[in-house]
């Protein structure tokens, strides 16, 4: 089945319906997707990250799971598929098609789907409209990067803290500084570096495509990212896809503050689901970079507004009262795109 979920689109697969070696898989997955290409003309990935995405999905065996959500990035121009990190947004289709398969019964207007997601071991909760027990992609719910309405599918997450490095602080400090740059190293959800905007030289409102343009600003961050791997317990991440590098700056449209995120090596358009989480929560940390612009409200629970470019996220985080989160929810979108045969090599 190819859905979009939230601002991504990928196929969504049983995990059965996959070859069980993992070579064969990423062979397959490959030829599906039409890698290594830069257009994937033969295939069918839409010649960006964001669209070269694949869910794999089982009935779960774990105590109160549904499913069990494996995600793989299937590089655009390289022959790699990645398991290295969560993806927040295709992660909003994997409830509907689990309904969708009959790997949970549809209840009578919403249901839950517990998700286990394999690439980290975290745990999400999908709330899913389901009149006259049937997954319903219509509605008012809109998500900037997605043109008109459809059912909104709030996402809640458990224990996401440290999901890929150990802890939500890696290195054991709100700040650390690489090649003289004050960064943040942070993991709720999704490994992430932010870092000051201004610090790298430019304003941080400037267009995607202006920033995948700036070849020296993104051999700075590559820089700091490589050192930042190790530092954030994820080794050598010369072929990996994690962290994420997200330059802030002060709001420009009302919002908590604003970004530009690379995924790693191009910028993004617009920020990840679990990556605009981590953003959030180290906008509360005192002393960051993302605190020195951001417009925190007042509260126990906050809503935060992250700023991209093309629109915003909204992050809904419950705090112990000072700069610990005890939980994040964030509302996305998905839509059943087709459901058939798709074909490898």
């Amino acid at each position: 089945m190819w859905m979009r979920g939230g601002t991504s689109k990928g196929g969504y697969f049983l995990a059965g319906d996959l070859p069980a070696d993992r070579a064969a898989r990423d062979a397959f997955l490959l030829g599906v997707m039409g890698s290594p290409d830069p257009r994937q003309i033969d295939g069918m990935g839409g010649a960006d990250p964001l669209t070269s995405k694949v869910a794999v999905v089982r009935r779960s065996t774990r105590p109160g799971v549904d499913v069990d959500y494996l995600f793989l990035q299937v590089f655009v121009d390289q022959a790699l598929v990645s398991d290295a990190q969560n993806c927040g947004n295709i992660l909003a289709g994997v409830g509907p098609f689990a309904i969708e398969r009959g790997l949970v019964e549809a209840r009578d207007d919403e249901t839950p789907v517990t998700i286990y997601m394999e690439n980290s071991g975290q745990t999400a909760v999908a709330r899913v409209a389901t009149p006259q027990r049937r997954v319903s992609y219509r509605g008012d719910a809109r998500i900037d990067g997605v043109p008109g309405g459809a059912s909104a599918i709030p996402l809640s997450f458990q224990e996401s803290a440290g999901s890929s490095c150990g802890a939500l602080l890696p290195t054991g400090n709100p700040v650390d500084r690489i090649d003289g740059v004050a960064v943040t190293c942070i993991d709720n959800g999704m490994p992430t570096v932010v870092l000051l905007a201004a610090d790298l030289g430019i304003a941080g409102d400037e267009s995607r495509e202006t920033l995948d343009g700036d070849e020296a600003l993104k051999r700075r961050l590559e820089s700091i990212r490589l050192q930042a791997g190790p530092m954030m317990n994820l080794g050598d991440v010369t072929q990996k896809t994690v962290p994420k590098m997200t330059l802030v700056s002060a709001p420009l449209a009302g919002g908590a503050l604003n970004t530009r995120t690379f995924i790693p090596h191009r910028c993004h358009a617009s920020i990840g689901v679990l990556g605009a989480v981590s953003v959030a929560t180290a906008a509360l940390l005192p002393g960051s970079p993302a605190a020195a612009v951001a417009r925190i409200p007042p509260g126990r629970s906050k809503r935060l507004d992250i700023e991209h470019p093309i629109g915003r996220s909204t992050v809904l985080l419950e705090t112990d009262g000072g700069a610990g989160v005890t939980g994040a929810a964030i509302v996305r979108t998905a839509r059943k795109l087709f459901d058939g045969t798709v074909y490898g090599h």
